[in-house]
């Protein structure tokens, strides 16, 4: 079968500042992957790239067989960033967060059915009884879920999620895994920092340190013996990347 992730000799640079050098990586359908490495490594750049949200200063990359950008089959993925405080104050609900994600580009409205499949997406995230709460009243650990549920009321064939365990109570966390793994089809790419419950999810690890992968293979095998690190080691003297990871 043809990969679902691809990337070859994918460099990345931002302001000035190479952030990603020569990543190299294959993920085939069906695998859940934790993308890792300490604040800084350059991993959610590398998940931006991959998705074109951001562009590759070199390199190829394709998803889901096609080249990054608007071109990308987004009825077939599903992409979860990091939340965002919700402060704003508009009254949107779970459900109508969830129900969204079921617009298609043909229309402004939902297709038939798109209460109850946002509803089960919901209960599968453990939120069905939060489904007519405003997003600005759940905790972080909700948002987190609700936007998971959006993800995946589409059933997409991959889902790519950005540090879903910052901010994540263990409740919610546990949660999260359990209604990822309820998609046993569904192929995953998760950044994180730390593994956390995540560890019995996911069966292969890629390590990020400064914006190179130095280690790939199954989780067990590149965690090293004391995982729970919070920063990026001493950058050597000869490196051109910064030592924080830039956004857009």
């Amino acid at each position: 079968m043809s990969p679902l992730i691809e990337a070859r000799a994918l460099d990345v640079s931002l302001a000035g500042n190479r952030i990603l050098t020569g990543i190299d990586l294959v993920i085939q359908p069906g695998e859940r992957v934790g993308l890792l490495g300490a604040n800084g490594s350059g991993k959610s750049t590398l998940v931006k790239a991959l998705l074109g949200l951001i562009p590759a200063t070199a390199g190829q990359v394709r998803v889901c067989g096609r080249e990054p950008g608007r071109q990308l089959p987004w009825g077939e993925l599903a992409y979860v960033p990091q939340t965002s405080p919700a402060g704003s104050g508009v009254p949107t609900s779970a459900l109508d967060v969830v129900r969204a994600g079921l617009l298609t580009g043909w229309g402004p409205w939902p297709p038939r059915g798109a209460k109850a499949r946002a509803l089960a997406a919901l209960a599968q995230a453990g939120l069905k009884d939060q489904a007519r709460t405003p997003m600005s009243r759940l905790s972080g650990g909700q948002r987190h879920r609700v936007l998971l549920a959006r993800a995946l009321v589409r059933e997409p064939r991959l889902v790519v999620m950005d540090e879903p365990l910052a901010g994540v109570d263990a409740a919610s966390a546990d949660q999260l895994v359990a209604a990822l793994a309820d998609r046993a089809d569904l192929t995953a790419l998760v950044v994180l920092h730390d593994p956390g419950p995540f560890e019995r999810y996911l069966g292969r690890g890629i390590v990020l340190s400064h914006g190179q992968v130095v280690a790939d293979g199954p989780l067990g095998e590149v965690l090293p013996t004391d995982h729970h690190h919070h920063h990026e080691p001493p950058r050597p003297a000869h490196s051109h990347a910064p030592a924080l990871e830039v956004h857009p």
